[in-house]
């Protein structure tokens, strides 16, 4: 079922309350789509699917218009979740820069969105509490939640690229929410965007404690975003999560799920469409009942699904849906 934002509001309200995390999925066609809420579906666990502004121009085809891509991952989520009467399924804008303010504006008084993220973090902290109030003010008439940043994440995320890592300041932290009063707050606590292990992730776990800490201490308690999640351990996850954060991001691991999947299947099958090196090309004949994409894309799918599986269990989230 497709959450509203004051649906979405009450998941973050119930994880941050029994310490879990909800699982938020990034997307660029239709076949992750189906996967994420199938997976999501089958442990009882309310998700979080996430449109970049790349991602809504790449489902547009051509013509990348925005407007057009968003409408169609919109329809797509909220008519597949219907289905799924015991599982919350969200749609979020992520990482839209300052720039996609009227893309951000189109989403909301559309009704095509349950939560936006303006990531307005490359900006000085003035600017970006400016910016992201604009948004939490036009946003908050429609009960769509707002997810806000500080700090720099390294690394590749869609449009966004960073080579340098800004830690979040507890205290900046604590002027940015009071003034924008955002719904979600990102912190910036040394993951990276794109493949890495968490092993050799220098991870500062107790700067999302501190924040959160510091966040109750003064009245204005929110669900903490962990963004570049893909390569942490669940060991770091968890702790997170204890810490205070209720959205862990993910990404670069279903794509690795998607295309390691459609490798391994090719591999077996690649004579299906190419000639054996012992057969005649004048005789070979393709093999249609191989090459249909129908057979070689649910390979895909089936990988992330059973990825997001173990990520809700990993998070807590399995068997947590607020409509059980």
């Amino acid at each position: 079922m497709f959450l509203s934002g004051a649906q979405l509001k009450e998941v973050f309200l119930k994880a941050k309350k029994q310490r879990f995390g909800i699982i938020a999925s990034n997307v660029v066609f239709d076949t992750q789509i189906r996967a994420l809420v199938q997976g999501y579906a089958a442990v009882h666990s309310d998700g979080l699917i996430q449109m970049s502004t790349g991602a809504c121009k790449y489902a547009a085809g051509t013509s990348q218009d925005l407007q057009i891509g968003a409408r169609m991952i919109s329809t797509m989520v909220k008519t597949f979740s219907a289905q799924f009467p015991k599982c919350g399924i969200g749609l979020h804008i992520d990482h839209a820069t300052p720039n996609y303010f009227d893309f951000i504006k189109f989403c909301i008084e559309n009704d095509l969105v349950s939560s936006v993220m303006v990531d307005a973090s490359a900006e000085k902290l003035e600017d970006n509490i400016r910016i992201t109030k604009e948004v939490v003010d036009l946003a908050h008439k429609y009960n769509i939640l707002v997810e806000g940043e500080i700090g720099h994440i390294k690394g590749a995320e869609d449009e966004i690229v960073s080579e340098d890592e800004l830690y979040t300041k507890p205290e900046e932290a604590l002027e940015f929410v009071i003034k924008t009063n955002v719904d979600l707050f990102a912190a910036s606590v040394g993951t990276n965007h794109g493949v890495t292990k968490g092993e050799n992730v220098v991870l500062h776990l107790d700067l999302i404690k501190e924040i959160d800490d510091l966040l109750i201490k003064n009245g204005v308690e929110r669900g903490l975003v962990l963004h570049g999640a893909s390569g942490l351990t669940d060991w770091q996850q968890q702790t997170a999560i204890a810490n205070g954060v209720v959205k862990i991001n993910k990404d670069t691991h279903y794509q690795m799920d998607m295309a390691s999947a459609i490798q391994e299947y090719w591999e077996k099958e690649k004579y299906a469409i190419v000639c054996p090196p012992d057969v005649d090309p004048a005789v070979y004949i393709p093999n249609k009942s191989k090459f249909d994409p129908r057979k070689w894309l649910i390979k895909g799918e089936e990988k992330m699904q059973k990825t997001v599986m173990e990520f809700c269990k990993m998070s807590g989230s399995a068997e947590n849906s607020i409509l059980l």
